[in-house]
């Protein structure tokens, strides 16, 4: 009796720890098909996204490295001149708001064997530096 209820509680661990992984697997589904009347091969690609933080970024280069929860090494995600990075808000802003460290969600696509990034959202606004000096002067009367 006691060795059935462990089996069973065995069995629904092991269920719970196949479905979250592949709840968090970051794949992309490709899928191709052929009309046989035309013969015309029809390809189409999921766009599937991974949160995580960006790692390093280099403006010059065309990849950035990003670390997923899930992941315990970098993962090299390129992108393009049609790639878009937004902040928390949905608003466009440039490659430079991306910085290392920056926690984002990627969107990306697989393309032979480069994961190409579609969209980045950033997790938080980009940090905007503001510096204010205040200068008292005081001045005493004689």
């Amino acid at each position: 009796m006691k060795q059935t209820r462990l089996m069973k509680i065995l069995a629904v661990g092991l269920a719970s720890a196949a479905s979250v992984g592949i709840a968090l697997a970051q794949t992309t589904t490709t899928t191709t098909s052929t009309d046989p009347v035309t013969g015309t091969t029809t390809t189409q690609q999921t766009t599937t996204s991974s949160a995580g933080n960006i790692v390093t970024y280099t403006p010059d280069s065309d990849y950035f490295m990003f670390r997923t929860a899930s992941a315990p090494a970098p993962v090299r995600y390129y992108y393009t001149k049609d790639t878009t990075v937004v902040d928390p808000e949905g608003r466009v802003v440039t490659c430079s708001a991306v910085r290392p460290d920056t926690p984002a969600t990627v969107y990306y696509s697989t393309v032979g064997d480069r994961v190409v990034v579609r969209k980045v959202v950033l997790a938080q606004p980009a940090a905007v530096i503001k510096r204010e000096e205040t200068t008292t002067t005081t001045t005493t009367r004689p």
